[in-house]
Formats: C-alpha cells, sequence, structure tokens
C-alpha cells in the first residue's frame, strides 16, 4: 500500500473514531427526565380544579352499591338539592356577582356562599356574620377557617385528587378520581359516594366538611364549582 493510500484510510478511520465519540457525548448528555410528582402540576390536580363549571345536566351522586345518595339539578337561576328520591332539600339561586344564596324548601334564607379573589366565605341568613372561609393556598392546597381564623380542615392536593386533613395532620376524607369517576372516601378508606359528572375534585372536597351543614357543604361545593376552584 503507497502513502497516499495509508494517508486516505488513516483520515477515513480518524473520521469514524471522533463521529463515535461525538454520539457517545450526546448520549451522555441527554436530559434526564424527572419521574416525581408534583401535585399542583399533576393531571389530577390540573383537570379536576378547573373543570366544567356549567353542568347543564343533573349531577348524580351515587352510594356504592350504585343507588343515587342525592344530586345537584340546574335551574334558570341557580340549582336545586335534591335527595336520591328528587326530593328537594334546598335551593341555591345565583345573584350576578356570583353570590350563592341557600333557601330551604319553603323559600326560607338560611345563608350564603360569596365569592371573593381567591376564597370562599359562608355567612348567615342576614349577613351580618361571617362563618366560615375556604381559602386557596398559593402552593394549590386549601384550609377552611372558622369566623376567627382558626384553621378547621388542611385541603391537600395529591396526585389522586385532594386529602382532608385536620389541623394535627390526621387524615378524614380523600378525593381520588380515576377512569372518570370521582370519589369521596372516607377515614376508614369505605367510599362515601361517587360521581361521573364533571365536577372539579376541590368542589367534592366541601362534602368532607363534617362542621357544616349538608346544606352549607352542597351550596359551597355548587359554588366552588361554578368558579373552577379559584
Amino acid at each position: 500500500m503507497n502513502n497516499m493510500n495509508r494517508t486516505f484510510f488513516s483520515g477515513l478511520a480518524l473520521a469514524a473514531v471522533i463521529l463515535l465519540a461525538s454520539c457517545s457525548n450526546s448520549v451522555k448528555q441527554a436530559p434526564e427526565v424527572s419521574t416525581t410528582s408534583n401535585p399542583q402540576t399533576s393531571p389530577i390536580a390540573q383537570n379536576n380544579s378547573s373543570a366544567v363549571t356549567t353542568n347543564t345536566e343533573k349531577i348524580k351522586f351515587k352510594q356504592e352499591g350504585g343507588a343515587e345518595d342525592f344530586a345537584l339539578k340546574p335551574e334558570a337561576d341557580g340549582a336545586k338539592l335534591l335527595d336520591g328520591k328528587d326530593k328537594e332539600l334546598a335551593r341555591f339561586n345565583v345573584d350576578g356577582g356570583g353570590k350563592v344564596k341557600i333557601k330551604n324548601p319553603a323559600d326560607q334564607v338560611l345563608g350564603y356562599v360569596v365569592k371573593r379573589e381567591g376564597y370562599w366565605k359562608i355567612e348567615n341568613a342576614d349577613q351580618t356574620k361571617e362563618l366560615y372561609v375556604l381559602r386557596r393556598q398559593n402552593d394549590g392546597d386549601y384550609k377552611l377557617e372558622d369566623a376567627t381564623d382558626k384553621e378547621i380542615y388542611r385541603i391537600k392536593a395529591r396526585d389522586y385528587g385532594f386529602e382532608v386533613e385536620s389541623p394535627d395532620k390526621q387524615s378524614l376524607y380523600k378525593v381520588k378520581v380515576k377512569n372518570g369517576k370521582t370519589s369521596l372516601i372516607n377515614a376508614a378508606d369505605k367510599p362515601v359516594f361517587s360521581t361521573k359528572s364533571q365536577v372539579s375534585a376541590i368542589a367534592i372536597a366541601s362534602f368532607g366538611f363534617d362542621v357544616l351543614s349538608k346544606e352549607q357543604k352542597a351550596a359551597l361545593a355548587y359554588a366552588v364549582n361554578r368558579s373552577g376552584g379559584k
């Protein structure tokens, strides 16, 4: 082999070595994909903190066996809370500013849920007293406080939905979203009810606030869902 051929093949081999080294570096420098889940960015937290706010069909909440427990039926001026046999339990009237008036079937005012930036207030019937406040936190969690700003519940964003905790971090309820169904689970890990309607998970968490009456729970859930949990 003459000198010209040796030079050609040497150059070809050197180019191959450089190309292989470049490919190896590209593989080594490939960015790592994090598998850590952040409650604020998880699909469950995102999709269900801003779920459909204008349901036009009756939202049915069912017991574990499939029997209807209760329902929210949309009306022109708000919604009605019905029991499993479609008997009216309460009605929620909405004004232009988003305030929800809670009334019993006899049209007597029971209280109000008032939406403000980042929180919802539950007030008494004549709006002279603030009873409870649900506040959205900067990290995507929520807190329910009483009129003295005392913490009653913590609502923590989880990969599966939300967890309702006591101030000392005792788990009370979980809201789990799976396969198109949203369920409220009690501390014994037993389903309280579930729905296949598109309702925000944080709205469902309102039913885990045992300090509230059923009318207040449903009205708060209705108000939170209308605003997409924000």
